[in-house]
């Protein structure tokens, strides 16, 4: 098979685990199966629902799921050597070590106004130096695609952490509910905006619905203009009212490339 061919039928897998992932993680109700931590002397201590906890909690739960995932599907998988590396997941196929998938789990809260945000890995060194190893596995460029393993839940509202006997397990309230799993290439579901604050970190759609269709600002436009409005982020500047400015919009980019015909490919809802 061609990568393309490869990463077509890999996209098409992922999308049928993510669907399975929600029958795995939480009861027939919808709460999380997960009520918090118990020792050996049958004492459960109940969890927060603070956005950290609950992502790592989350990760660890469905990992044997992501093993299994990767077993049945013909690839092995290497994690990310450190915390601050990319990818979380590297699956690799069995029969063609060539072909390599990066994959990122990312978890988020629903808000009235959509999600919480969640990044999609840095456009700083491995991006811009995509046969580099800094920072990344692999270098960037030996990545056949790039995935986003999507988890989004609801937080419910607990009372103060409790330390209860293991008889009381029915009782417990979960900290989250109303799991929806997706798989998404990055570029797909990014914006063109920075997710954190300073830090070089690209940024998603925080409509649910884009992020499940992979309609992200950039995806009519394709990966191309994804991966050069991203390397230029921030150091490409434009004269605009007679100043001299930074170009940090995607509109802005494709006016400086002279390209404002394709300005009706960007999606008005990301």
């Amino acid at each position: 098979m061609t990568k393309t061919e490869y990463k077509i039928q890999f996209k098409k897998k992922l999308d049928g685990f993510a669907e399975k992932l929600q029958n795995y993680v939480a009861t027939e109700t919808g709460e999380w199966s997960i009520k918090g931590f118990i020792d050996v002397y049958k004492n459960i201590y109940t969890i927060s629902s603070d956005t950290k906890i609950v992502s790592k909690i989350l990760e660890i739960h469905i990992f044997p799921q992501i093993i299994q995932f990767a077993e049945e599907i013909g690839y092995n998988i290497i994690l990310a050597e450190q915390q601050n590396y990319y990818p979380d997941l590297t699956f690799v196929n069995k029969l063609d070590d060539s072909i390599k998938f990066a994959v990122d789990l990312k978890t988020t809260c629903r808000k009235k106004s959509g999600i919480a945000s969640f990044t999609l890995g840095s456009h700083g060194a491995y991006f811009k130096e995509r046969d580099k190893q800094k920072n990344i596995q692999f270098p960037y460029n030996q990545y056949a695609g790039h995935y986003c393993l999507g988890i989004i839940y609801t937080r419910v509202e607990t009372s103060e952490r409790e330390i209860l006997d293991i008889s009381k397990l029915k009782s417990i309230v979960s900290v989250v509910k109303d799991f929806e799993f997706f798989a998404a290439e990055k570029w797909k579901i990014a914006s063109d905006k920075q997710g954190s604050g300073n830090t070089a970190n690209i940024g998603c759609t925080l409509n649910f619905e884009d992020l499940k269709n992979e309609n992200g600002i950039f995806s009519q436009l394709g990966e191309e203009w994804f991966d050069e409005y991203w390397m230029n982020f921030g150091n490409a500047t434009m004269l605009k009212d007679g100043k001299t400015v930074k170009i940090t919009s995607l509109k802005n980019f494709l006016e400086f490339k002279s390209r404002t015909d394709l300005l009706t490919k960007i999606s008005k809802k990301s």
